[in-house]
């Protein structure tokens, strides 16, 4: 197709262009750029223009440094630029009236980092499939999280609102059906998609919800959220004030990141999240394990799990020759009682402590957390899939583990993109890629993922097992979940 797409908006037209049988839009501003007196407000809907907007590259991204000091797993690029509240839509159906489902994909790396730009999220396996695709930035760290004097608390759950409301009022002309929406995550992305469950201004702009590794801060109180800010202020004198923060330099409010996500002196440098959203009260009533728990979530159609080796690298290969005795520390500093540390470190019996420690952490962020998420839902009588990504890396950086975001190049059907067969290794099973990515596109389209994997209940706890050759368990988590569900998780 040779001919430029051109689609009108609330706003103005935006031009893209074709690549193969997708539509691109890039780089859609859906706020004026949160900048000057915008750094710390509420998102601000754009100026309307009329003559075409060039949506032909990527926009700008809140991202101005990658996520971590070693390799990035996922190229995630950095863009300069004010304007970050930007969005890329990626389509089979430009102009309107084809009435396609519609995945809203928000990106992670921990609340302080990650692009909408990587090559790991075109939408053009979806598209093929008939799925529009939606991608979104969103403020990052201290603009986006922390809560600051003078501001609403929450901003960038406040931008995923204002993109997700920006979806409802345009996408049909992008061909896409605004109430077939399913929001999608992860890492913090998939917290990012739990937390809009516990938003209650979110409830009605979408239909359904995948959550990828999902993490959220724990607890997740107003007062920690307090407590951060002030610890921003004991650590650098600097107040978590508006008029403080409001004209720093990028270099300088990355400084005062650095500063504010710093372990608590003594204690070991969990990777914890600090910079991410909490219950303010308002926004966001209440926790997300307690709103799911109690049931004021919302109820939509959830498909959750994670990777069998998440983080485990974090800890064989900083602290390669750790006693057993700090991973029973360790795995007493996140909240497991002695007995059940006891029971852990015996599952994993003849492993090395580092890799008992790694595992732990694993269990702790992501496991142990979507099962509970499931369990909780499954007593509410709620529609709910559990995965485990299980199929293990030939790839040279980590081979033989299934580590954090190895299942997107899957998911996405994008075993090509860049860097990807960096992470897989030669030859990746295009039948995970097929299943993996046909339960996506059946979870999206339907409200569910296929007869073949079936929901998870209190009784069955059914867990689809991603492998090279899949298959459904019956409570494939359970010893696991047996231990985990005696964590003492504070909830102030």
């Amino acid at each position: 197709m040779t001919e430029q797409p051109l689609v009108s908006t609330t706003l103005g037209p935006v031009a893209g262009f074709w690549q193969g049988e997708s539509a691109r839009f890039l780089g859609i501003p859906y706020a004026q750029p949160p900048v000057g007196d915008l750094r710390f407000a509420v998102p601000v809907a754009p100026e309307p223009w009329t003559e075409p907007l060039d949506a032909t590259a990527y926009g700008p991204t809140a991202q101005r440094r990658g996520f971590g000091d070693g390799p990035s797993i996922i190229p995630e690029p950095s863009i300069p630029g004010a304007g970050t509240l930007n969005l890329n839509v990626f389509t089979p159906a430009p102009g309107g009236g084809a009435g396609l489902p519609v995945l809203v994909w928000i990106h992670g790396g921990g609340f302080i980092a990650g692009s909408a730009a990587s090559p790991w999220y075109d939408g053009a396996a979806f598209n093929r499939d008939g799925v529009v695709l939606v991608s979104l930035g969103y403020r990052l760290g201290i603009e986006g999280f922390l809560h600051v004097e003078g501001a609403p608390d929450n901003r960038g759950v406040l931008d995923w609102i204002a993109a997700l409301t920006w979806v409802r009022d345009n996408i049909a002309a992008f061909g896409g059906d605004p109430a077939k929406v399913t929001i999608a995550g992860q890492s913090a992305g998939g917290g990012a998609v739990q937390t809009l469950l516990a938003t209650p201004s979110a409830r009605d702009l979408f239909r359904g919800a995948i959550s990828v590794s999902g993490a959220v801060m724990e607890p997740q109180s107003r007062e920690r959220g307090l407590a951060i800010a002030g610890m921003l202020t004991a650590r650098t004198g600097t107040p978590a004030t508006v008029a403080a923060l409001r004209d720093l330099s990028d270099d300088e409010m990355l400084a005062l990141q650095d500063a504010v996500m710093a372990p608590e002196e003594g204690q070991a440098p969990l990777p914890d999240l600090v910079l991410a959203p909490f219950a303010d009260g308002e926004l966001i009533p209440e926790q997300v394990p307690a709103a799911i728990r109690g049931g004021s979530a919302s109820p939509v159609p959830l498909m959750l799990g994670a990777t069998h080796h998440e983080f485990n690298m974090a800890a064989e290969f900083g602290m390669p020759d750790a006693p057993i005795e700090l991973a029973h520390a360790l795995l007493g500093q996140v909240g497991l009682p002695a007995d059940a540390v006891a029971e852990f470190v015996a599952l994993h019996e003849g492993k090395a402590p580092a890799t008992i420690i790694g595992q732990g952490l694993t269990d702790w962020l992501f496991r142990a957390s979507a099962v509970r998420v499931a369990e909780d839902r499954a007593a509410l009588g709620l529609p709910t899939w559990l995965y485990a990504f299980e199929w293990l890396s030939a790839g040279p950086m980590l081979p033989g583990k299934a580590f954090h975001c190895l299942d997107l190049p899957f998911a996405f059907d994008l075993l090509d993109a860049e860097g990807a067969e960096l992470q897989t290794g030669p030859d990746a099973p295009r039948k995970l890629a097929d299943a993996m990515h046909g339960a996506w596109v059946a979870f999206i389209r339907d409200l569910d993922p296929g007869a073949a994997w079936p929901r998870y209940t209190a009784e069955q706890r059914s867990t689809q097992i991603w492998d090279t050759d899949s298959s459904v368990a019956a409570d494939f988590y359970g010893p696991e979940r047996a231990i985990w569900s005696r964590l003492e998780t504070p909830e102030a």
